[in-house]
């Protein structure tokens, strides 16, 4: 069972989705396709979730984690996720469904645009189609979900009314833990994870990710509290995540020129905060700000940390 970590607070937004409506740093429709075309030649695996063998589902599932985005395992289950969508208004990232077995939804891929879809075919693995061809896919489509609006970058999924509460809970199905920004930095650095002894109190060398902690900490990316403490099981804010990327990426500003109504400039953290959003890193919600106190969600860090290991590339 995940651990949840216990907030004091007057009013909160229990999400139910994967990521927050009025957000705007859902990946782009570029890299939904480049995502997705980096497995084309991939043969076909029955049940196969894996770079080493897909089936319809698998694909779509691997493709969508990887831009941070819980889908269901099967056909059937993914489309019961997101809204509707009619055929006249496909977008990038919508999933279109088949009936390929003559019983119902058997098939599912990704639009990319252009009456194209890329998905797993039995015969040739990922491969990318037309979804109107008259020979096949094209007598056999059933509709479409948009699970993620990656156009309008925001998250289509529902969420559930406010409530007034004096304690909520932090949901680590949906924001990431300090633990868990530590294995991504060190799998994006290609860091020796060995070293399981982290020098910190309360992460002894027993622990899952104690490899990871370890070594973010002798690089210098990482540092306990005054207490000598990591704290792997806490939420990390969107101001901290800022500071880790700028020193774990040696990111310098770059040419976008982007303002928050929340980050006054001339402290460490706005200058990191800066530093990523004029590289495209970061672009901050609807309402201007950039949330420093707002806690990272999953779906951000990968991006985040895609987005950064990019730059270096």
């Amino acid at each position: 069972m995940k651990k949840k970590w216990l907030l004091p607070i007057f009013a909160y937004f229990m999400v139910l989705s994967a990521l927050p409506a009025n957000n705007v740093e859902a990946a782009t429709p570029s890299e939904v396709i480049s995502t997705a075309k980096q497995y084309i030649g991939v043969p076909y695996k029955y049940g196969g979730t894996t770079a080493t063998g897909f089936d319809c589902s698998g694909f779509t599932s691997k493709v969508f984690s990887e831009l941070g985005i819980s889908l269901n395992r099967t056909s059937g289950g993914q489309y019961n996720q997101g809204t509707s969508v009619s055929k006249a208004n496909l977008k990038v990232g919508d999933l279109v469904f088949f009936n390929t077995s003559g019983r119902g939804i058997s098939h599912v891929a990704i639009y990319i645009g252009n009456g194209q879809m890329i998905g797993t075919e039995s015969s040739e693995g990922v491969a990318i189609s037309n979804i109107n061809d008259p020979y096949y896919w094209g007598p056999r489509y059933l509709g479409a979900k948009r699970v993620v609006d990656f156009d309008a970058e925001k998250v289509v999924a529902a969420v559930a009314k406010a409530t007034e509460v004096k304690k909520a809970e932090v949901d680590f199905n949906l924001y990431a833990s300090r633990a868990e920004v530590a294995v991504k930095i060190a799998e994006a650095l290609n860091l020796d994870t060995s070293n399981t002894n982290t020098g910190f109190t309360d992460v002894k060398s027993t622990h899952p990710n104690a490899g990871a902690i370890a070594a973010l900490k002798k690089v210098g990316i990482f540092s306990g509290d005054q207490a000598g403490k990591f704290n792997p099981a806490s939420p990390i804010t969107r101001s901290q995540i800022a500071l880790v990327l700028v020193n774990a990426f040696k990111l310098e500003k770059g040419n976008i020129s982007k303002s928050f109504s929340d980050v006054k400039p001339g402290t460490k953290t706005a200058n990191a905060v800066y530093i990523i959003a004029s590289n495209g890193i970061t672009s901050g919600k609807v309402d201007g700000t950039y949330g420093l106190a707002d806690y990272v969600t999953k779906t951000h860090l990968n991006i985040f940390i895609k987005r950064s290991s990019n730059l270096t590339k």
